[in-house]
């Protein structure tokens, strides 16, 4: 792959490299690093590649790694300001309900909800991406779309006070938060 195609490729993947980095991380900042680390050690990497119609994958599969070595770094750690300041962002957002339901779902269906809906994906493209079995894939990703069914099933019938409470007790701890 030359350095034209190269750079091609990466501006086509560049929004799909944030959006799958943003469904690992949840942090701007630390998305950011993901991309551009995944960036230097794919063109490092370049002559690794086999087949340029695998691009997207192999990006892809750097970026998650990356990813989750800032996991390992960081430990989880989110301070109750940045959360709180990020849960008033989501309200303002017309669709905070599906994207806090999709930031509830544990690491491994969320990444996979990424990647196959909001991507585009297929299957075995993260099949490829991921090392895991078709069944396995299309398992998740009926579970994935459960959990959100009954999630979004639940914030509609809810009145607004219930939300509220529901919201506060994950962040004073009397409830599950999921970070």
């Amino acid at each position: 792959m030359t350095k034209d195609a190269f750079i091609r490729e990466v501006r086509d993947a560049e929004a799909m490299l944030y959006h799958i980095s943003k469904s690992i991380l949840k942090n701007d900042s630390d998305c950011g690093d993901a991309v551009q680390e995944t960036l230097l050690k794919a063109y490092e990497k370049l002559p690794t590649l086999k087949r340029e119609k695998f691009f997207r994958t192999w990006i892809t599969r750097i970026l998650i790694n990356e990813c989750k070595g800032i996991l390992r770094r960081r430990k989880n750690v989110i301070p109750y300001e940045d959360y709180m300041d990020n849960a008033r962002m989501f309200e303002e957002n017309r669709y905070d309900h599906l994207y806090m339901a999709i930031m509830e779902l544990p690491e491994d269906l969320r990444i996979l909800v990424t990647l196959y809906y909001i991507e585009g994906f297929s299957q075995k493209e993260i099949r490829e991406a991921l090392d895991i079995p078709d069944g396995t894939i299309k398992s998740r990703l009926s579970r994935a779309r459960e959990f959100l069914k009954v999630r979004l099933s639940e914030e509609e019938k809810r009145p607004a006070t219930e939300k509220n409470s529901k919201q506060s007790k994950r962040i004073t701890g009397k409830g599950r938060m999921s970070c």
